[in-house]
């Protein structure tokens, strides 16, 4: 079978009488499942190429031999020593060397005639070597006439003249002479050791960079607050991440004894931030401080955190922190929290002020008494909203707001528990969306769409504040001159160049927003379950009072007014 195949793939004759016991003793030498597929090793040559004028000369002269086979494997435990470019490389060179040297031997070897006598010429053995000089095969053209047969000295002269001296299989050139197969075969005579480069290190995080403030709802339709876990405690001395430190290269050698150098790994870039360090051995990043871990983009660090194990009353008093704040508790009445990181209130917010400079979590819910003022310069998440003054920076999710002045920059989501939007005012740049908006008893609803809420908020304050600031320098003005009265001038006069300066601001802001595409404009929208009437949509300069109960709806803008779909 081998040998069949052999011939229709170098040019030999199909009805070729071929002896039985060599056709036999092929088949038994054949493997039955081939493991790898080494098609692609395979040199095919053109029926006409000289090597196969020199097969068939020494067949008509000598009998039945081998068909050449001229393939870049290589042991038998690793038959695949070439892959991808590097063969399609190596077959290329290879195809010219066997060309230029059987070219050569056909003018030595082949009476051009069969008038003219037929030379003597000894067999010869080639040694072929890679690029990367990591392999080299050996190949040996049989004697013409009375040469001599191939035999050890010739094979030692070759590899000698090539300079291999690393990896060598003496095996091969023992009893390669004796084989019936030496010639035309294309034998693998050495092997190198390829430079084994270092793994560069790399770093393994134990705490998420990235903390997925998405809500995930139960089988009820309901948002357990408490278990967001926005905020990722760690103990002093406590593994931030682990480094893996890189490898050193392992050098390799070529046949010829040339050694290939071998690139060391590149250390990791370790993300240490404030309040962590590196240990000793360089394997870990730990924490230098008991607080809060957050990733900045490009490290990480330990963010102060105050933990409140009680309710904030008068036994903690108001806290004001640079850091993150965990109250266990509920915040009571007059008292105030802010901080400059992330806030968690497990309990209530009654009538009292929150501000977080990250995200603020009400895991119960707040009870505002119409005096609570709720700010975060990130997302709010709250059980429920009743009676209080909201402000979210991006979004808002809750399961309830009732009577509640509400301001988002981003979306406002009350999709889960009740869903409902009962009376005041809910303003959202971007959409609201709620299972019911209104109620049967048509208390007066106020859906607002567009602009930047929190920031048209803050401009009107700081109008009002600058026009207080104006009236007060008036009436110092026309007080006595006194040292307190330049002292007074001149602070409220800094004041008011201040706020005026913050005031421009915000106008080139709107300036901004006015230019805004038509296309975000008309895609602000207010999606509701159930809307009863008494609610009122604005968006934009346009408003729609609903005057009927409408179910599964959407509010968007249509050609500049507000419409229900």
């Amino acid at each position: 079978m081998a040998l069949r195949f052999f011939s229709r793939l170098f040019g030999g004759s199909k009805n070729e009488e071929e002896p039985e016991e060599m056709e036999d003793e092929v088949q038994e030498q054949e493997p039955e499942e081939p493991v790898d597929d080494l098609s692609d090793t395979i040199l095919e040559l053109p029926q006409d190429h000289a090597l196969f004028r020199l097969w068939d000369y020494r067949k008509q002269n000598n009998g039945w031999m081998p068909p050449p086979q001229l393939q870049l494997t290589g042991s038998p435990d690793c038959p695949r020593v070439l892959s991808g470019d590097e063969l399609r490389t190596e077959r290329a060179r290879l195809l010219t060397a066997v060309t230029t040297a059987a070219g050569q031997r056909v003018s030595q070897c082949i009476p051009r005639t069969p008038e003219d006598p037929c030379p003597d010429v000894d067999a010869r053995a080639a040694v072929f070597m890679t690029r990367s000089q990591l392999n080299a095969w050996i190949f040996a053209y049989p004697p013409v006439g009375n040469g001599q047969e191939l035999d050890q000295e010739m094979l030692k002269k070759a590899v000698s003249e090539s300079g291999i001296q690393y990896g060598l299989d003496s095996g091969l050139l023992e009893r390669l002479p004796e084989q019936k197969d030496r010639y035309f075969h294309l034998f693998p005579l050495a092997r190198g050791k390829a430079a084994v480069h270092g793994k560069d290190g790399s770093v393994v995080d134990l705490f998420a960079r990235k903390i997925e403030r998405e809500v995930q709802t139960d089988e009820f339709n309901q948002v357990d607050y408490s278990s967001l876990n926005l905020v990722q405690n760690v103990e002093e001395g406590a593994v931030i991440c682990r480094i893996i430190l890189p490898t050193g290269g392992e050098p390799g050698t070529t046949v010829l004894g040339k050694e290939i150098p071998a690139r060391n790994g590149r250390p990791a870039v370790v993300p240490k931030g404030r309040n962590t360090e590196i240990s000793e051995d360089g394997t870990k990043l730990v924490a230098t401080r008991t607080g809060h871990v957050e990733f900045t983009g490009r490290a990480f660090m330990v963010k102060p955190l105050l933990d409140i194990p009680g309710d904030v009353d008068f036994s903690v008093g108001s806290i004001n922190f640079l850091g993150d704040v965990h109250v266990h508790g509920d915040v009571c009445s007059g008292f105030t929290v802010r901080a400059t990181g992330n806030i968690t209130v497990d309990g209530v917010v009654e009538a009292s002020a929150v501000e977080a400079g990250g995200d603020l979590v009400v895991a119960k819910g707040v009870l505002g008494n119409n005096q609570a003022v709720i700010t975060a310069h990130r997302t709010i998440y709250a059980k429920y909203l009743e009676n209080c003054r909201v402000h979210a920076r991006e979004n808002l999710q809750t399961d309830c707001i009732v009577n509640c002045d509400v301001y988002s920059d981003g979306a406002v989501q009350v999709r889960s528990g009740r869903g409902t939007i009962i009376g005041g005012c809910v303003r959202a740049a971007n959409e609201i969306n709620a299972s019911v908006v209104g109620s049967r008893s048509e208390r007066p609803t106020t859906i607002v769409l567009g602009g930047m809420p929190c920031e048209d908020f803050e401009k009107e304050l700081l109008q009002q504040e600058i026009r207080e600031m104006t009236e007060e320098f008036e009436k110092v003005q026309r007080q006595p001159d006194s040292p307190a009265k330049l002292s007074r001038l001149s602070t409220l006069r800094m004041k008011i160049a201040v706020d005026k300066k913050k005031l421009e601001e915000f106008d080139k802001e709107d300036a901004e927003l006015l230019v805004m595409p038509p296309e975000e404009v008309y895609d602000m929208r207010m999606n509701g379950g159930i809307v009863y009437p008494g609610t009122e949509v604005r968006i934009g300069m346009a408003k729609l009072k609903v005057k009927q109960e409408t179910r599964q709806c959407t509010a968007r803008l249509i050609d500049g007014q507000v419409c229900i779909l």
